[in-house]
């Protein structure tokens, strides 16, 4: 009788083998499962209606992917090269080093200001590829693209997960500091270990602008060539 309540996987294979609405399936799935498991049928709504309300900022990413097509059809590129050029000595070093001077000083102050898909991918990208075009006075080549992707990825990494830690209510500094707490260590407060992360996230910040502009010295070498 217990293999029952897994007939909700079942659900959901036929369902999307027949191509049949997702998530349609996925609620016949849970309800049916739900009873099979003996449930009463109010609680299985209460139990799906707080999932929804919970995961709900799941659903509002998946709306930026469109949001971000559109803009990006309708010239955001272009106009991010436009702005770039009105810069004088723009490269992108420069303006992935700004970025991460920024992106470090919110995430210390606890202050969100997107990510990849809010923010990197829609204007620090555009902005970057502009202005290292620029500097190379040449187009991009795909590789140069990539790799031009791949550092502004990674400043939005390196900016968040090094500075988050310097606030110190975040959530990270508060596990760190419940986890000496159970070991033993009842002296170390939030305060001392986010003073302690200033010190990485500065190091964080300085190596990542040498990278990001030796990046931009390799570049405008192979544009000379």
């Amino acid at each position: 009788m217990e293999y029952m309540t897994l007939i909700g996987i079942l659900i959901i294979v036929v369902g999307f083998a027949l191509k049949l609405d997702v998530l349609a399936v996925v609620i016949v799935s849970g309800i049916v499962t739900g009873l099979v498991a003996g449930i009463d049928f109010v609680e299985i709504l209460r139990i799906l209606g707080d999932s929804f309300v919970n995961n709900r900022l799941m659903s509002i990413f998946l709306i930026i992917f469109p949001v971000i097509a559109i803009i990006e059809r309708y010239g955001l590129k272009e106009r991010a090269a436009y702005l770039i050029g009105k810069l004088k000595n723009a490269s992108a070093g420069k303006v992935l080093s700004i970025y991460m001077v920024i992106r470090s000083i919110a995430s210390a102050l606890n202050v969100r200001i997107g990510g990849h898909v809010q923010f990197v991918r829609p204007l620090i990208l555009p902005m970057s590829e502009a202005a290292a075009e620029i500097d190379k006075e040449k187009p991009l080549t795909e590789k140069e693209d990539e790799d031009i992707k791949g550092l502004s990825a990674a400043v939005e990494n390196y900016g968040n997960f090094f500075a988050q830690n310097c606030f110190p209510a975040s959530s990270g500094v508060v596990l760190i500091q419940g986890t000496l707490v159970g070991l033993g260590y009842k002296e170390i407060t939030l305060s001392m270990i986010s003073s302690s992360a200033i010190y990485i996230a500065v190091i964080a910040v300085i190596l990542t602008i040498v990278q990001v502009l030796l990046y931009d010295r390799k570049l405008k070498k192979e544009g000379k060539e």
